[in-house]
C-alpha cells in the first residue's frame, strides 16, 4: 500500500521505516528540508537501537522516499498518518495542538476524495471528532481516524514491527479495512487488534501513559515513608510486584519519570478532563506529577547533605544526561534538571552519557560534558548516578574510587550494585534503600583546602 508519514520526528521516522520494512510504499514529509535531506540520504536524525540499519535499508530499497511538500503527498497516497508533536502549551498544562491543525488545514488543500488521515499524535480526546468537522467544511468525503502509538524510546523499532496491541478508532468499515491491511503482517502474528471509535482511541493513550506514571509516582512515595521508617523498598517493590494483579514493572524507586511523553501527557489528560466536567475523576494525577517533580528536588537535597549543606566549590560527577537508556533525548530529563540546579547552586559540574552529549549541551551549555567517565568522576567530591545506562553496571567501583576525591555515591536510579561499590569502599545512597557504608579502605583523594572549596585561592 503507498501512505505518507508527516513528521518526521521520533516517531514518525521510526513509523515511516518500518512501514517501508513491511513492505509498504512511503513518503515521509517535513518542513525540515536539512532533516529531509539527511533521511533522504539514510541517516536517522534520532539515536535509536536498529533504526539506522533499517533507514538504510529501506531508503535503498527504494519503498520509502522524503519530501518538503504536502502535495507531493496527497499526490502520492490517499492514506496520510499524522506525526507531528503536541508539546504542552507554554501558558497551560494542556496540549498544544497547533501543529497537528497545521497539518490537516495544509493537507486538506490537495486531498482526494476518499482519502483517509490516520493520526498518531497524543491528542485530548475529542480531537478526531473536531478534525472531522473541519474537513468536512474543507474536502468533503475524507475520513479521520485515530491510531495511538505506544512506542518505548530505546526499542521503539520493536514496539513497531512487534507491538503488544494494535489501537485504532475509526468511524467507518472502509477506514477499519485500510487500517487491517497496512498492519496485516502484526495481525497474522496474533498481535491484539482493537477496532473501536475514534475518542476510546485516543484515551487509550494518555490512560496508559497515566497508570504508568502512577505506578512509577506510587513506589517512590513508598520508597519515601521506607526511609523514613528505616524499610527497604527495593524488597517491598520486590514482595508487592510478586503480586500477579501489581506486577513488578515500573516498580523501581528513583529519581521519576521524564522524557516528552509521560510529564505533558497527564497534564494534558487532567486538563482535558476539566475541560469535559470530569475533573474530580483524574485529581489523583496532579499528586502523581508532583510526587514525579519532588523527586528530583529530593536527590539535590540528599546531595547537599551529604556535602556537609553546600555546594559552594565542589565537584560534583553526573552519570547520564539522557532521560532514560538507549536514548538520546534529553527532553524534561531528571539527570539534566538535577545536575543544572547542582551547578546553580555552586556546584562544578561534570556530566558523562553515551550518547546524548550533543544534546544536553544545546539545553545546558553552561555545563561541562565529557564522554570519559574517569574524566567525569576525576577529584569528584560527589557521584550521582543519573540514567541508568548498562555501561554504569561495568564500571569497576574500585578503579572509580581511586578517581574521585571522595568515594560517595548516589544511585539515584536503584539499579547498580551496592554491595560491590561498597565492597570497593564507596558509601552508597538510593531513593528508599538502608545506607550502604564504605566496607573497605578506599583509596581516596586528600581533601581539598578550605579555601578551594569555598571559592578562595588554594
Amino acid at each position: 500500500m503507498r501512505m505518507t508519514v508527516i513528521g518526521t520526528g521520533y516517531v514518525g521516522t521510526v513509523h515511516a521505516a518500518c512501514m517501508a520494512d513491511l513492505g509498504h510504499e512511503v513518503l515521509g514529509i517535513d518542513i525540515d528540508a536539512e532533516r529531509i535531506a539527511s533521511l533522504a540520504a539514510g541517516r536517522a536524525p534520532i539515536h535509536e537501537s536498529g533504526l539506522d540499519e533499517l533507514l538504510a535499508r529501506t531508503v535503498a530499497s527504494g519503498r520509502l522516499r522524503f519530501s518538503t511538500s504536502l502535495a507531493e503527498g496527497a499526490a502520492f497516497a490517499r492514506t496520510h498518518f499524522v506525526c507531528v508533536g503536541t508539546p504542552q502549551r507554554p501558558d497551560s498544562n494542556a496540549a498544544d495542538l497547533r501543529y497537528v491543525d497545521a497539518v490537516v488545514d495544509s493537507l486538506a488543500l490537495h486531498l482526494r476524495p476518499g482519502s483517509l488521515i490516520v493520526g498518531k499524535s497524543t491528542v485530548p480526546v475529542g480531537t478526531a471528532a473536531r478534525l472531522s468537522e473541519r474537513l468536512a467544511e474543507l474536502t468533503p468525503g475524507t475520513e479521520v481516524a485515530w491510531n495511538p502509538e505506544f512506542l518505548r524510546e530505546g526499542s521503539a523499532v520493536q514496539d513497531t514491527m512487534r507491538p503488544e496491541r494494535l489501537v485504532v478508532g475509526v468511524s467507518s468499515k472502509h477506514a477499519e479495512g485500510v487500517l487491517r491491511a497496512i498492519y496485516t503482517p502484526m495481525i497474522l502474528a496474533g498481535v491484539p487488534f482493537f477496532s473501536t471509535d475514534p475518542a476510546t482511541a485516543e484515551l487509550v493513550k494518555v490512560a496508559a501513559n497515566s497508570f504508568l506514571a502512577t505506578k512509577i509516582s506510587f513506589i517512590n512515595a513508598m520508597a519515601e515513608v521506607c526511609e523514613a521508617a528505616g524499610a527497604d523498598a527495593s524488597v517491598l517493590a520486590a514482595a508487592i510486584g510478586a503480586d500477579s494483579r501489581i506486577g513488578p514493572r515500573f516498580l523501581e524507586p528513583g529519581l521519576g519519570f521524564g522524557g516528552s511523553c509521560f510529564p505533558k501527557d497527564i497534564r494534558a489528560f487532567a486538563a482535558r478532563a476539566e475541560e469535559l466536567g470530569a475533573g474530580e475523576a483524574v485529581v489523583f494525577l496532579h499528586e502523581v506529577d508532583r510526587i514525579n517533580t519532588r523527586q528530583r528536588r529530593r536527590t539535590v537535597d540528599q546531595a547537599r547533605g551529604l556535602l556537609g549543606g553546600s555546594f559552594t566549590g565542589r565537584r560534583i560527577a553526573v552519570l547520564g544526561a539522557a532521560f532514560k537508556p538507549g536514548s538520546d533525548d534529553v527532553r524534561d530529563s531528571p539527570a539534566l534538571v538535577v545536575a543544572a540546579a547542582l551547578q546553580e547552586q555552586g556546584a562544578t559540574v561534570r556530566v558523562h552519557d553515551p550518547e546524548a552529549v550533543d544534546n544536553a549541551r544545546t539545553v545546558h551549555p553552561e555545563l561541562t560534558y565529557t564522554l570519559d567517565v574517569d574524566k567525569a568522576c576525576e577529584d569528584a567530591d560527589l557521584v550521582l548516578h543519573l540514567t541508568n545506562w548498562p555501561e554504569y553496571r561495568d564500571i569497576d567501583p574500585a578503579a572509580l574510587a581511586a578517581v574521585v576525591r571522595s568515594p560517595v555515591l548516589v544511585d539515584a536510579r536503584n539499579s547498580l550494585d551496592p554491595r560491590s561499590w561498597s565492597a570497593a569502599g564507596w558509601a552508597v545512597h538510593a531513593p528508599g534503600r538502608p545506607r550502604l557504608s564504605a566496607r573497605a579502605a578506599a583509596p581516596s583523594r586528600p581533601t581539598a583546602p578550605v579555601a578551594a572549596l569555598t571559592g578562595g585561592a588554594s
